[in-house]
């Protein structure tokens, strides 16, 4: 009778127990997709981005709000924004598909880990530098890309010394220089505010940088050249005090032409202003190149060689 009652006593507990259906597991490439559109805060180009159509990407997205029992944006006619939910998920999904890509690499990649040293100008490390590492540690997360900012003559001096693996430089195509390898050429305009008068102001006042910097000796002698009056009105070896300079019209400024947002104007003559030149990103790479070394700059290759197709197109 005792082991009848204990019996009946754990049936009765079992019976109370409620019945939980097991936690269903996230999809990585849905989590991709989802980040995607966080970052971009469009779906059609976040589809492009992951390489499935706007239909498809819609309908992943509905399926883990589904799946999550939250809804993750907030949609309007022109983006799409984050809601509570969706913050709190992205970091999650960061972290999921940051550890997925390291477990990966370790079986199929284990060669490629190690530390490379890359150097950089200020412009190209603002501009360009992030979307290329960020992309790069994604498919590489065994390889380690320690950046230097520097100007492109303390660059060059690191890498005589051997203290960077890789650096890119501003160089001028005239007159032509020699060493590293041409992976982007762009031209120089000069910038000023959209509807501004700073380039009618006499003597003109200039947003540059320090000596040394190839878009200073362009435009110095441009101007010097031509015989046009100037001052040096904000000095600065970083490009958002000179765009901060040139949005607030209290100068103009030499800038590489991708530089120009829609909130500056490109000057030319018929501003009274020389035309100024074009000038060379190049690539320099140590005497010694390891398989990291090599996979940093094929990808930095890569970066550019894509950047000049979206700029002919």
């Amino acid at each position: 009778m005792i082991w009848r009652y204990k019996s009946e006593k754990l049936k009765d507990v079992t019976m109370s127990i409620p019945f939980r259906r097991p936690i269903p597991l996230l999809d990585n490439e849905v989590l991709r997709t989802f980040v995607a559109i966080a970052e971009t805060g469009n779906f059609s180009t976040a589809a492009e981005a992951v390489f499935r159509t706007p239909s498809a990407v819609s309908m992943q997205i509905k399926k883990l709000e589904e799946q999550l029992g939250a809804t993750l944006f907030l949609r309007d006619a022109r983006s799409v924004s984050l809601t509570r939910h969706g913050e709190m998920l992205l970091s999650y999904a960061r972290n999921i598909l940051a550890l997925s890509n390291e477990a990966v690499s370790r079986f199929i990649m284990p060669e490629l880990s190690g530390v490379v040293r890359l150097g950089a100008p200020e412009d190209i490390g603002e501009r360009l530098l992030p979307s290329i590492l960020k992309s790069f540690a994604e498919s590489y997360p065994g390889i380690m890309v320690d950046v230097t900012i520097d100007m492109s003559m303390g660059l060059k001096k690191r890498m005589e010394e051997q203290r960077l693996d890789l650096a890119l430089i501003n160089c001028a195509t005239r007159p032509f220089p020699t060493g590293g390898e041409v992976v982007f050429r762009e031209r120089l305009v000069w910038a000023g505010a959209k509807c501004g008068s700073a380039h009618r102001r006499d003597p003109l006042p200039i947003s540059i940088w320090e000596d040394g910097c190839i878009w200073r000796q362009e435009a110095l002698s441009q101007l010097e050249r031509n015989k046009r009056h100037y001052r040096v009105a904000y000095l600065s070896g970083h490009t958002m005090a000179q765009r901060a300079a040139v949005l607030s019209d209290l100068a103009i400024a030499p800038l590489p032409l991708s530089y120009v947002n829609e909130d500056m104007a490109i000057l030319g003559p018929q501003e009274g202003l020389p035309e100024l030149g074009a000038f060379d990103i190049r690539l320099l790479t140590a005497s010694q190149v390891s398989g990291p070394i090599e996979t940093v700059a094929d990808s930095i290759r890569g970066a550019f060689a894509e950047r000049a197709k979206a700029v002919a197109a």
